[in-house]
């Protein structure tokens, strides 16, 4: 099984905003990444500043989508390429919250690894945030493969240990270029990642290069910017280290693993994984925390909420990550009583009362979160509400709901409601914290 447990350390985020600024590996063009500090149980997420509303996503591995040989995540039509770098960087480092500006479709590429992140991210300065960082350890292994190669999570070696140990062997097989070699860091900090995975670089097979060269990949990327391999090794370039190929691996896990949204406490070891596989595997924990997590039912839910019928939306909580996220249902039936009049030879579910769902599910939601468990969730904005295909009875509406920032005051949230897989509707709502003390009547304080 795995458990969620609050850890010895503080939230982290930065002082001020930093740039970097470097090519893009996948379409050659010049990038501007920004990393902004962020508020308590933001998470890391990624703007999109070149597109209209500058739309954004939480770097998790919900929004993860396939690709070949990297790392990339996707929101409606909003997409962020090569997340991999950054993410490690921002693991390594122990920066849990921070908004990443992006002007291009995918990450500057850099010189191959994540140091220019690094060193960015450490001339911004890092600042502890008045909240407990939550970690997931595993007592049992968790294993994910796929012909011969694998990717494992095991418990920690002493239950005294509270850091992520990472192993890695790479084996392109006999009279390869690369020569098996393996790498383990036995405790993940910001000083062994610093010093022993930031520098490690991208590393590719002379004919993988030439062919991602024809596909356009790489155009304006020359042979020294990455270490590729030839017949006889490096190929106009220098080794940093012995294992650097290894080490690079264990880099992109790092990053992989970040997606989890939460610290890792235990062992990882990769054999031959890549970053599908990695993913594979932080989606593995994910359903096991959410199989171990406790649902709330409907008596559950009329302690946390103070509506009732027929005002009451929320049927079922299906599974809540503290802080973070959750996900309810809504079952529609014919007994509804906004049918006798919306409309009673047509029946369709108003789409207000799709977004009061929406809103009460993040009311639960806030109430689950320790920051603000003695308080009631007020709704007091919504913004870009749409609505995307009728809902009519006997529809089933799975309500997913996640922190989007978190103030003293008020907490926004970005809300989707789904229905057999189609989006139904979606909104982004501001929600602030009254305590149950205080009188409906009062007026309501809407955060600066």
């Amino acid at each position: 099984m795995a458990t969620i447990t609050r850890t010895h350390r503080r939230q982290r985020t930065i002082v001020g905003p930093v740039e970097v600024r470097g090519v893009g590996f996948l379409t050659g063009a010049e990038v501007t990444l920004r990393f902004e500090p962020a508020p308590v149980d933001t998470g890391a997420r990624f703007v999109r500043v070149d597109l209209p509303n500058q739309p954004s996503i939480a770097a998790t591995i919900e929004h993860v989508v396939p690709r070949q040989r990297r790392t990339a995540i996707q929101s409606g039509d909003t997409v962020v390429e090569l997340v991999e770098h950054v993410m490690s960087a921002l693991s390594g480092l122990r920066i849990d919250n921070v908004r990443i500006l992006l002007d291009a479709v995918e990450t500057p590429g850099m010189d191959g690894s994540s140091r220019s992140f690094v060193e960015a991210l450490e001339r911004a300065g890092v600042k502890e945030q008045e909240a407990d960082r939550l970690a997931v350890v595993l007592d049992q292994p968790l294993a994910v493969s796929e012909g011969n190669a694998s990717v494992v999570a095991l418990p920690p070696v002493h239950p005294q240990d509270n850091a992520l140990a990472v192993t890695y062997t790479l084996d392109y097989g006999l009279n390869a270029p690369i020569p098996r070699q393996t790498y383990s860091l036995p405790r993940l900090d910001p000083d062994s990642y610093r010093r022993e995975l930031a520098p490690c670089r991208t590393f590719l097979l002379q004919r993988e290069a030439e062919e991602l060269r024809k596909t356009g990949v790489g155009s304006q990327t020359k042979i020294s910017d990455l270490v590729i391999y030839g017949p006889d090794g490096p190929i106009d370039n220098t080794l940093r280290f012995p294992d650097e190929c290894a080490r690079h691996k264990a880099l992109d896990l790092v990053g992989d693993l970040a997606l989890l949204g939460m610290d890792l406490v235990g062992q990882v070891v990769g054999h031959r994984s890549g970053h599908a596989l990695n993913a594979r595997l932080v989606r593995a924990i994910r359903q096991r925390l959410l199989s171990d997590s406790t649902a709330l039912g409907i008596r559950e839910i009329m302690e946390i909420l103070p509506h009732r019928y027929p005002f009451l939306l929320v049927d079922r909580i299906e599974w809540i990550e503290p802080n973070r996220r959750l996900e309810a249902i809504k079952n529609v039936t014919i007994n509804e009583p906004c049918f006798m009049g919306h409309w009673p030879s047509q029946p369709v579910l108003p789409g207000v009362l799709i977004v009061e769902a929406l809103a009460q599910a993040g009311g639960v939601l806030l109430s689950r979160s320790p920051r603000y468990e003695a308080r009631r969730g007020m709704l007091a904005a919504i913004q870009r509400v749409r609505f995307r295909r009728p809902i009519v009875p006997g529809d089933q509406l799975r309500l997913l709901v996640e922190v989007v920032r978190a103030r003293a005051s008020a907490v926004e949230l970005k809300a989707v409601a789904t229905c057999q897989g189609d989006v139904a509707a979606e909104a982004v709502f501001t929600l602030v914290h009254q305590s149950d003390e205080v009188s409906p009547d009062a007026p309501m304080r809407l955060p600066a």
